[in-house]
């Protein structure tokens, strides 16, 4: 059988095989005497008496006397002895079973108990021996139906027998050499062999109970000696081919149940968890265990398998497949090795989050040195039996990595160079997990496929946008809370005398900017997807700041509503009423006293409000200058993979930018601004000065000079103020403002404002005057936007006969009417507002505000407008 030998430490004269069962067992020379004196009486005179027939226990209690031992303590102890295994052979658990009521089973155990105080008379004459052997006779020679039996029961009974029988197995080891087995094994075993017609063995028990008799003699010695373990499963190989043959005994599957559940246990044990067990120097102790662990598995399953048969259903449900028992091998130690080092390296670092990312840096690591373990030391082992074993050890650990990194990634909300760490080496970990996978393709076929399907990828792309796309929504959060913030606090003070704009626009810039460059110091790899995301949420943002800064109302709100249209007569009860009512409570002749200090000691009229406005426009601009600078650094960044997209989008744009609608609203915003700016200055700052004093009275006596010093001051504050981009265009729509103003002047004066024909000369010169205050604008500008006024001022040149016939004319024309026949009156135009020289409502303006008795007339008749005296 394979096993190692002991060397023989008795070389005088060999020993026979019942002096070396004696020497085995440590029976010693007195009880050896003893026995062989109770044989040799019991036999005497009965020549072809069976041994097998020989009630041992019966035969030592009444062959040998108290005079025999030492002391009668001695004896007595030896007796309860003997009446111990009379009763477990016979009452406890005898082979067949018996009647609780039967007569003889309740004498001995009297007798038995009796003996237990002190020790029974087994003389000859003994009463008590007498009912002893008559109870021990007829329990012993029972049978199952009642019928005669040549077959003596008396330690055939489960589990006295194995008892008995794996004390005698245990004879042929070594007592020097516990792991050895004596050279005599062959002899000893056909020695034992003589027992089994009195235990009720047969050769199937034998081979379970030799079985179980190596390996609990392997696990015994520490596990030291692969050859018990081998030889233990060469027995269990008989087990396995006894368990198929028919007529299987109950004792008997009952004692391999049993011993099977046991080794199976101890095998699983260590086999569910093996890296614990087995290292580099102890790896060959798996082969020879995987063998028995399988082997008796697949037994313990064939005798579950009988007993559902034979109605007797198992408690245990085991699977015979080897396969699957390997695979749930490989993945419960795989578990339980990731449990320990997770533990370990929690163990030896208990902080913070910051620390919980090196641990899983760490984790990672020692996974992948777990993995390569497995495959060097143990997968070249376990294919033998499972073709795929790397590939269940690779898939489980990646599954326990994934739990892992899943845990602590739901607890994140943003991304960080740590986390990306964290990513990175994840994604590290599972390309050398999948590797293994793939290695083992070209051994097992299908059956890759079905386990690379378990391992559900980290999806660390995926993972890593989703989690990013979290950091911009969680900046872009802050961005719009600054925003909230702005809105309730902001007063369009300058920042500071060199920095002349919003200090919200200075935050929420520096906001920005340092999200863009926090965005690229994570260390990914940036996709245009990815910026035009984070460029359109920033825009979104800046759009919004910018609608805040261009909320400053309007021009109407500083446009001068429009009087009613009347004749000019400065006496009339109208005209008296118009002054008590005018806001500024002011005659004109007080005005001209008021417009004269003034021109003595010029001083811009710019108020604080248009000052904001200014400071509006700055912020603006300023806004203009940090886009470019952050379109610059997102389109020049040399982190980006591929910039495709933006490419077919260059394609479509002569210049690209990622905040195209910001800078088109900031663009529009920039133009209301400017235009509410001066309209504000025009209108309100300078109205006093200019639109209800210009030309009050007379043109003669109320000139532009004045309000032109004015002008010019504040002009001059607008560029103090202003920054070098914003001047041109607020300086345009303060000369498109004072254009309007003088145009207003001329048509929506009264009632403070009559006009001559011979005024046209001194109006179209003052007209030229204010034109020139604007020279820093190119000419082209500057006439353009003047073409309404000039046409208006012309308009004052010519003759009342003329403008009556260009109204009736452009009247006509524009109502369809085509011509007036007689009896019909003009219709009165609607007012625009659009003022020019074609227009009739423009044409009628000058009309009402000309001091001429044709023009009186022809309004009286047309219209019936209100008259004023000449």
């Amino acid at each position: 059988m394979g096993f190692s030998s002991a060397q023989n430490p008795w070389p005088r004269r060999p020993l026979t095989s019942a002096e070396l069962m004696r020497q085995q067992m440590r029976v010693t020379e007195q009880s050896d005497h003893r026995l062989r004196k109770t044989l040799t009486r019991t036999l005497a005179g009965q020549t072809g008496k069976r041994s097998e027939t020989i009630i041992l226990p019966l035969e030592l209690l009444r062959h040998l006397k108290p005079s025999e031992f030492n002391d009668p303590h001695e004896y007595h102890a030896w007796q309860k002895r003997q009446l111990k295994i009379l009763e477990i052979g016979l009452i406890l658990y005898p082979s067949i079973p018996i009647d609780k009521a039967n007569s003889f089973m309740i004498r001995l155990r009297d007798i038995i108990r009796a003996g237990e105080l002190k020790a029974i008379d087994t003389s000859k004459n003994s009463d008590v021996m007498r009912t002893l052997c008559n109870s021990i006779v007829s329990l012993c020679w029972r049978s199952s139906n009642g019928a005669p039996t040549t077959v003596c029961h008396w330690a055939d009974g489960y589990p006295l027998n194995v008892h008995i029988y794996t004390a005698l197995l245990r004879s042929i080891f070594s007592t020097r050499d516990e792991t050895l087995v004596l050279d005599e094994v062959d002899e000893l075993l056909e020695l034992m062999k003589k027992t089994w017609s009195t235990l009720g063995f047969n050769k199937p028990m034998h081979n379970v109970c030799f079985a179980w008799v190596l390996f609990e003699q392997y696990v015994v010695t520490n596990q030291v000696e692969p050859d018990l373990l081998r030889a233990a499963f060469t027995m269990l190989s008989e087990v396995e081919n006894d368990v198929k043959k028919s007529n299987r005994d109950e004792t008997y599957m009952k004692i391999l149940s049993s011993m099977l559940v046991v080794m199976q246990n101890w095998a699983e044990k260590k086999l569910l968890n093996y890296h614990e067990y087995f290292n580099r120097g102890t790896i060959g102790g798996i082969d020879n265990l995987l063998p028995l662990g399988i082997l008796s598995t697949k037994i313990l399953a064939e005798c579950r398998r009988i007993e559902t048969e034979e109605g007797k259903k198992g408690d245990v449900k085991v699977s015979d497949s080897s396969g699957n028992r390997i695979d749930h091998y490989i993945r419960s130690s795989m578990k339980n090795a990731f449990a320990r080092i997770n533990d370990n390296v929690k163990n030896a670092t208990m902080g913070g989050r910051g620390e919980a990312y090196e641990n899983l840096l760490q984790l990672a690591k020692e996974t992948e040195d777990l993995a390569a373990q497995e495959r060097e030391l143990f997968s070249p082992i376990l294919k033998k039996w499972h073709t795929t074993a790397g590939s269940i050890a690779a898939v489980t650990l990646h599954q326990c990595y994934g739990e892992v990194l899943k845990q602590h990634l739901a607890g994140t909300k943003m991304l960080n160079s740590e986390i990306v760490g964290v990513l990175q080496r994840a994604a590290k970990l599972e390309k050398v997990l999948v590797q293994m996978v793939v290695e083992d393709f070209d051994e097992c076929g299908n059956g890759g496929k079905v386990i690379i399907r378990e391992m559900m990828p980290y999806e660390v792309d995926t993972v890593t946008i989703r989690l990013l796309g979290q950091w911009i929504d969680e900046r872009l959060k802050k961005g719009k809370k600054l925003l909230l913030s702005a809105k309730k606090t902001e007063t369009w003070n300058p920042k500071s005398k060199t920095e002349l704009y919003a200090h919200s626009a200075v935050e929420l810039m520096a906001l920005i900017k340092e999200t863009v460059n926090d965005f690229f110091e994570i260390p990914i790899g940036v996709t245009e997807d990815l910026i035009l995301d984070l460029a359109e949420g920033l825009e979104k943002i800046i759009e919004e700041y910018i609608i805040f800064v261009a909320s400053c109302g309007s021009k109407q709100n500083y446009l001068p509503a429009l009087p009613p249209l009347t004749r000019c007569n400065q006496d009339s009860m109208f005209s008296r009423f118009w002054k008590r009512a005018s806001p500024c409570g002011v005659r004109v002749e007080d005005m001209h006293q008021l417009m004269t200090t003034k021109y003595q000691h010029p001083s811009p009229s710019t108020s604080i409000g248009t000052q904001c406005l200014y400071v509006r426009l700055n912020t603006l601009h300023y806004l203009i200058t940090h886009i470019h600078s952050l379109d610059k650094t997102l389109a020049v960044s040399p982190r980006v993979l591929s910039r495709s997209r933006l490419s077919s989008r260059k394609q479509n744009v002569t210049s690209f930018s990622y905040f195209e609608q910001a800078n088109q609203s900031i663009q529009s915003a920039c133009e209301h601004v400017s235009e509410v700016a001066a309209y504000r200055l025009i209108f309100l700052d300078s109205s006093l000065v200019f639109y209800e004093s210009l030309y009050a009275g007379s043109v003669t006596s109320s000139r532009l000079r004045p309000t032109l010093r004015i002008l010019k001051e504040n002009l001059t504050v607008l560029t103090t103020i202003l920054t070098d981009q914003a001047q041109a265009l607020a300086m345009k729509e303060v000369m498109k403002a004072s254009f309007e103003a003088f145009i207003m002047v001329l048509l929506a004066g009264v009632p403070s404002r009559i006009f001559n024909r011979s005024d046209y000369e001194m109006i179209e010169e003052d007209f030229d005057s204010l034109k020139r205050v604007f020279c820093a604008i190119p000419e082209d500008v500057i006439q353009k936007e003047a073409e309404k006024a000039e046409g208006v001022i012309s308009l004052m040149g010519q003759s009342t006969e003329q403008l009556i016939e260009d109204f009736s004319i452009v009247t006509c024309e524009t109502s369809g009417i085509g011509f007036i026949g007689i009896g019909q009156k003009l219709p009165m135009p609607p007012t625009t507002g659009r003022w020019n020289r074609s227009d009739p409502n423009t044409i009628l303006r000058v009309l009402c505000h000309r001091n001429d008795r044709t023009a009186n007339l022809f309004l009286k008749k047309s219209f019936q407008l209100a008259k004023r005296n000449l």
